[in-house]
């Protein structure tokens, strides 16, 4: 019997599929800073040439950056999927901030029951924090900090539920989500006792995820979502009506 000759893989290779895997799982996020090559050789246990070669080889398919003097980093904008064009229209259509609200029923009610499924520890003590960063903001009556504290949340959320195609989903439509996430703050602080409820519906999500309750989790997301969809259809048309009386008085004053 003539048996085949296994042949071993090259150190720059495993190297290679290690790191596509921490930035594949999110490990490694865009815009972070690589260790120096010195010390990834060291944490691998290899020679500091294989160590570039397989920098050099994620680098050709764009998924590192290296700057001149300043280091290795994952690429900004790896995760991006929609141009800045395609942003600017769809976040410019008011029709297209409530389609987004509807989308974010299904991409945070599976995050959050995932996340109760499969989160461990570490994720549900980075979930709590954001929701105190969220506190804080609010405290601070800084909308803009807020909502980014929001989308940190939601991002945060995803990864806890371990699924890496739906946090490179998520993760892609991150400035959508922060701009659409803004636009809703702004008009839900009219109310300050839609806000607070709001920051209950949140704290309910995390508590059913920490609890392990999937089902309660995804339903909790759901009427989290809902309630600030009806709340801003509601402003919506209070604010219609306001400008409409609006435009009457100044008609009966110019008569």
């Amino acid at each position: 019997m003539a048996y085949q000759r296994i042949r071993q893989p090259k150190l720059a290779d495993v190297i290679e599929q290690e790191l596509e895997r921490l930035i594949v799982e999110g490990t490694l996020a865009p815009g972070q800073q690589l260790p120096p090559e010195r010390e990834l050789a060291k944490q691998f246990d290899v020679s500091r040439p294989s160590v570039r070669e397989a920098i050099q080889r994620l680098e050709a398919k764009r998924l590192l950056t290296r700057r001149h003097g300043g280091g290795t980093f994952v690429t900004e904008n790896i995760w991006t999927s929609f141009s800045d064009p395609l942003l600017e229209l769809l976040s410019s259509h008011s029709e297209t901030q409530l389609d987004l609200l509807e989308a974010r029923h299904a991409m945070e009610g599976i995050s959050a029951y995932f996340a109760a499924l499969r989160g461990n520890e570490e994720d549900f003590e980075r979930i709590q924090a954001c929701l105190v960063k969220i506190h804080e903001k609010q405290n601070e009556k800084n909308v803009e900090a807020e909502s980014a504290c929001v989308v940190e949340f939601l991002v945060t959320l995803t990864e806890a539920s371990h699924n890496v195609v739906l946090l490179h989903i998520v993760r892609s439509l991150a400035p959508l989500l922060e701009q659409n996430v803004l636009q809703n703050l702004k008009l839900l602080h009219h109310r300050p006792e839609v806000v607070d409820k709001v920051s209950k519906h949140r704290a309910s999500i995390v508590d059913a995820i920490v609890a392990g309750e999937p089902e309660k989790a995804r339903e909790m997301s759901h009427s989290h979502l809902a309630y600030i969809e009806e709340t801003l259809l509601d402003l919506t048309r209070e604010q219609t009506r306001r400008e409409r009386s609006l435009r009457r008085i100044q008609q009966g004053n110019e008569s």
